[in-house]
Parts: C-alpha cells; sequence; structure tokens
C-alpha cells in the first residue's frame, strides 16, 4: 500500500519591515501589506521569496489603513482608509509598465476612491465580486460594485458596537467580528439581526476573546479570528459552537495579530500584526483544524 506524505503546517517566513500591518492580501505572483502610517505606499512582495519588490503610491491614503482585499475577478486592489472614510481602488490589470505608461501619456489614474461611512476597517470580496467594507463607525456593512456604485447597506443591529471585518458566506449571511461591551463573532441576517454569536464579555478563556480583528473563512466552513489583544489565533467551527487555538510558535510569540489572509489554492496563510509589524507566512495548511504551527 502507498503512503502519502504531507508535510505539516509549518511557518516559513517572517518578514519585519516597519510599522504595524494594517493589511495583507495576495494576488498572483505578489503580496500587499499596508501598514500604520504607511505614507501613502503599499507593499509588494514576491510571492514566493518575500523580498520586497516595488511601491505603489496610493495619493491620499491616510495614516490608518485597516482594511486591504485584492479582487482576481476585476484585477484590483481596495485599502480602507479610516479617518479619511474612503475606500481607494488600485487598478492592478496589465503590466506595471503599462499602467505607468497610461498614467503619464493618456492621464488615466491608476488610483480611484469613493466616500464610504464613517470608519472603515475590514474589506472582503463576494461571491459575486462586490466589495463589503466594514463601517465600525456606524454599525454598519456597505457593498459596493468596483467602481464604487453603492448596491446595499446593512444596518447591523445594536449589539454589534463596533464591527471590525465581515465576509459573506454562500446563503447570503455574513460573518462579523466586533467589540465593545461584548467581543464576538457573530452569524449575521441579510436584515442585519445577529443569527447567533459566540464570545462575550472581554477575556482570555476559550469562550472569550480580546478584540476580534481579522477573520479567514476555510473550505469546511470553519472560522480563524485574529484574536488581537489575547495575542492568539481563534479556530471557531462553523456551527459558532465551539472554539480552539491555532498556536503559532514564532519567537517571542505572536503580537497583536490584526490581519488575516488565507490563500486556499496555495494552502497558505498570511498573519499580519498591528503590535509586532510583522508579515507572518504558514505553508502546506489545509484547514483550520490544526492545532499547532511551528517555526
Amino acid at each position: 500500500m502507498l503512503s502519502l506524505c504531507v508535510e505539516p503546517p509549518a511557518v516559513t517566513h517572517v518578514r519585519h519591515k516597519g510599522n504595524g500591518v494594517g493589511g495583507v492580501t495576495s494576488l498572483g505572483d505578489d503580496v500587499f501589506v499596508v501598514r500604520y502610517k504607511s505614507q501613502e505606499k503599499i507593499e509588494v512582495y514576491d510571492v514566493n521569496t518575500f523580498t520586497l519588490q516595488r511601491h505603489i503610491i496610493v495619493p491620499g491614503l491616510g495614516s490608518s489603513p485597516f482594511g486591504l482585499v485584492a479582487c482576481p475577478h476585476n484585477e484590483c486592489l481596495y485599502a480602507s482608509d479610516f479617518h479619511n472614510a474612503v475606500v481607494h481602488r488600485v487598478d492592478l490589470s496589465g503590466s506595471e509598465a503599462t499602467r505607468k505608461l497610461l498614467l503619464k501619456l493618456a492621464g488615466i489614474n491608476a488610483v480611484m476612491k469613493w466616500s464610504v461611512e464613517h470608519g472603515p476597517v475590514g474589506l472582503s470580496v463576494n461571491s459575486e465580486h462586490n466589495l463589503i467594507v466594514v463601517c465600525g463607525g456606524e454599525r454598519k456593512l456597505q457593498i459596493f460594485t468596483t467602481d464604487g456604485t453603492l448596491l446595499q447597506e446593512i444596518e447591523l443591529q445594536a449589539a454589534v458596537e463596533s464591527p471590525r471585518h465581515a465576509v459573506q458566506l454562500s446563503t447570503g449571511q455574513f460573518l462579523v467580528n466586533h467589540v465593545g461591551s461584548l467581543h464576538c463573532v457573530c452569524l449575521v441576517g441579510v436584515d442585519g439581526a445577529v443569527v447567533r454569536s459566540y464570545g462575550g464579555q472581554q477575556g482570555s478563556q476559550l469562550t472569550q476573546m480580546n478584540y476580534p480583528a481579522g477573520l479567514a473563512v476555510d473550505r469546511e466552513g470553519g472560522v480563524l479570528v485574529a484574536d488581537r489583544w489575547n495575542n492568539r489565533l481563534l479556530v471557531i467551527d462553523k456551527s459558532l459552537s465551539s472554539a480552539h487555538e491555532m498556536s503559532v510558535c514564532i519567537e517571542g510569540g505572536l503580537k497583536g495579530p490584526y490581519s488575516l489572509c488565507y490563500d486556499q489554492s496555495r494552502r497558505r496563510l498570511y498573519i499580519g500584526e498591528l503590535k509586532g509589524g510583522r508579515l507572518i507566512v504558514i505553508d502546506n495548511l489545509k484547514d483550520f483544524t490544526v492545532s499547532q504551527v511551528n517555526a
């Protein structure tokens, strides 16, 4: 009988280049990172070597970009701008040289922006290739087309005091995490009402969280949460009824994990630290059932 040797999940890269990571995402051969006080730029790394390739200049991008997501279908990148209440869209179609040439000769802007409700933070793209913006200051989800047309606005119920991130499921419902009186991950209907939730008062037990930030979902519906002030990753089952910790064994431990990006095709997880400023890469991650990842 033939046996199949599968490499265990492992930390393969740790990059530390400056301020806290507000967002991380990937598209094609590039990994994109935006940092707190990023001075209007997004870092671009090679997806294989993780060497810094270039910077994308985003005019007007404020000092608190707390969301970043790529859309393969529309070949673009979105960044949220917390203090300015806008979303920036960066065109990634064609080559870098072509984009620069068009900008220089034809005056075609590779970057556009539009206003959103107060306090935009987490961003995600749904199955219809539309952008979901979490407006933490207004307890709202806003859904836009790639050119900034508002399609839908969902007001979240009062218990969701300060939402941080949202992912739309195939059912049309949303997974939303929030902080405030309660620190939870909840399933929210299209009407903004909470169907069920995991968490409660701020704390460090497995049944609690301390500022849930980034969210990611695997193929089986498992939910990964960046439990920021507990310096850990929490895995919650798809029914939001139980959880376990995914321990990441790196020097000094996790330091304020904030943003997550799960590339299912590469079985790779990107973790951005807001406190530690590191980009941590985990490879060979089939799903979120693993309980420990070693360097």
